[in-house]
């Protein structure tokens, strides 16, 4: 079922359709059709319209400060990133850009916001090594966060099993947590935790649209555009699935 899950996505995804399209025009020897995914894959492309797509995403939250938050059972943090490198025949890890998840989870509960603090075993198929949350253990414990404190959900795959995992973990029909992800992924991931009757108190990181000017490279295609495009297409089609799972 997971592999229908990230398949999908791509499928509907910016590239896939523009590879589609321009496969299309060279069988049916279409230049309309060809140039019609290159028109796609230009727009698509544009830093002006991914970072519009990007701010829509994010535009329900705000980076927040420690202080300003209330009181839950919990702090939730969860999966999504960590890298699994190979060095010499050994798998060692790096953070990649939502390394502020982890950060804020720590500096949450040193603020005294929670006295538990859950990580999230994620782990797809694929992936190499430790579960992630085995391994954000190790490195709140060096930053501080007490082992007994610290509670690690079961093999996780999504959202949804992130969110069943903890509700088996607090076992209460009246719980309250602080969540972290990223800006982007709160409002699917807030939806699918309130689903597990869990009361969420959100607290967003991770933004990817930093304020800039408008200049002439904002009308230039580049790949990190074409990238945040992706990224709003498959954030949106989970949101329209957990809209209607739930």
């Amino acid at each position: 079922m997971i592999y229908l899950h990230k398949i999908l996505p791509l499928i509907a995804s910016p590239l896939f359709l523009i590879i589609f399209l321009i496969i299309l025009g060279t069988i049916f020897k279409s230049k309309k059709i060809t140039l019609f995914g290159i028109v796609i894959l230009i727009f698509c492309s544009l830093p002006i319209i991914s970072n519009k797509l990007i701010t829509y995403l994010e535009k329900d939250y705000t980076l927040q400060d420690a202080s300003t938050i209330n009181n839950a059972d919990a702090i939730v943090v969860l999966s999504g990133m960590i890298k699994t490198i190979k060095v010499n025949d050994k798998l060692k890890y790096e953070f990649g850009g939502a390394v502020d998840r982890i950060l804020s989870g720590i500096d949450l509960f040193k603020s005294n916001k929670a006295s538990l603090l859950i990580l999230t075993k994620g782990q797809l198929p694929w992936s190499l090594g430790m579960p992630e949350g085995e391994y954000l253990k190790e490195f709140a414990i060096k930053f501080g966060v007490p082992e007994k404190s610290i509670l690690l959900t079961d093999n996780v795959q999504n959202t949804d099993q992130e969110a069943k995992s903890v509700k088996k973990l607090l076992n209460s029909n009246d719980v309250k947590v602080i969540l972290i992800t990223s800006a982007f992924h709160m409002p699917r991931a807030k939806k699918v935790f309130e689903a597990s009757n869990i009361k969420v108190i959100p607290f967003a990181v991770d933004f990817i649209n930093s304020h800039q000017k408008l200049t002439f490279m904002s009308f230039i295609p580049s790949a990190n555009a074409l990238s945040s495009t992706s990224l709003f297409i498959r954030e949106m089609i989970g949101r329209l699935y957990y809209y209607l799972k739930y």
